[in-house]
């Protein structure tokens, strides 16, 4: 089956002599979840936006459905719905009103069933006839998704989707991103929230200096990075790590106030037994300890570094 998405050697360089994108090579296959993931500032707007076609290529094709993104612009551009990041609405109107006005801008005959449909399924139809700016963050970014699914677009694409929202709201928009993949939509996501790509992504790309460096299913790239540090509050300062406890490659915080173990999640074994003995045996003492998934931006970095 042919790709829904496919660029070929595709590089934009902006007026300055920024250069967004080197020689980009991507293929998404239709009705995958795809997790685009990258440092700020890697070239992920630029790439969504060209896609899209808000902004204008260089160098290099896109096609879409089969369709090329220039040629056909209004073609490609009626199968795609975009979310941005930013919460960018129209303050004063309904709910209601915001996202039919969304269907009409791409050609579509009136269809209330449909925008009934889009706001029952996220949950907004009981808030159909309030004001936008009435809503709460995780409302608003609903509404956003509402309108980019206004006109039935075949792929949509989700631009840190769950950017403020609490916990109980992005698991709920994991379901319904969920549930729009099982009713065909090919979705294309950015997050800088690690558990969010693990949860949903099929593949994974990672992006960064403008240069995809890597492609991989998702459970085999988190096999790689899905590291997770454990914090160990101390009792009493530490001046240097003991010797006995090099083994477990520690490091120390510049006050001496925190011990930090760094270990894979998806071990057998991750060394925590082992160390907690070890620092009994040294005499070492805690008042508190806790653990943290490695940000993406520490991931990438040493990604980076290790493709140089």
């Amino acid at each position: 089956m042919s790709p829904i998405i496919s660029i070929a050697n595709l590089s934009k360089t902006y007026e300055g002599g920024l250069q967004a994108l080197k020689g980009i090579n991507l293929d998404i296959a239709e009705g995958e979840i795809f997790g685009l993931l990258g440092p700020n500032g890697a070239g992920k707007t630029t790439l969504i936006g060209i896609i899209c076609g808000i902004i204008n290529p260089g160098a290099g094709s896109i096609t879409v459905n089969g369709h090329d993104i220039v040629r056909d612009y209004r073609a490609t551009r009626s199968l795609i719905g975009l979310v941005p990041q930013e919460l960018t609405t129209d303050a004063f109107e309904s709910v209601w009103n915001t996202v039919s006005f969304s269907r009409g801008l791409f050609g579509k005959s009136r269809n209330p069933a449909h925008i009934e449909k889009v706001l029952k399924e996220l949950s907004l139809w009981d808030k159909k006839d309030e004001k936008l700016m009435n809503l709460s963050g995780g409302m608003k970014r609903r509404v956003l998704i509402a309108k980019a699914l206004s006109h039935e677009p075949r792929i949509l694409f989700l631009d840190e989707p769950t950017a403020g929202v609490d916990v109980e709201l992005r698991k709920d928009m994991w379901q319904v991103v969920r549930e729009l993949r099982a009713s065909g939509v090919t979705i294309i996501l950015t997050t800088h929230y690690i558990e969010e790509a693990e949860e949903m992504a099929d593949r994974i790309g990672v992006i960064s200096n403008g240069e995809i460096i890597l492609v991989e299913e998702t459970g085999e790239l988190m096999r790689k990075l899905g590291t997770k540090r454990l914090k160990l509050e101390l009792q009493d300062k530490l001046r240097k790590i003991p010797a006995a406890l090099r083994p477990h490659k520690l490091e120390l915080t510049s006050d001496g106030a925190q011990l930090i173990y760094t270990y894979d999640r998806h071990a057998q074994r991750t060394g925590i037994t082992a160390l907690l003995n070890d620092l009994g045996k040294a005499g070492i003492k805690f008042r508190d300890i806790n653990t943290t998934q490695s940000s993406l931006e520490d991931i990438f970095v040493n990604l980076v570094k290790r493709t140089k």
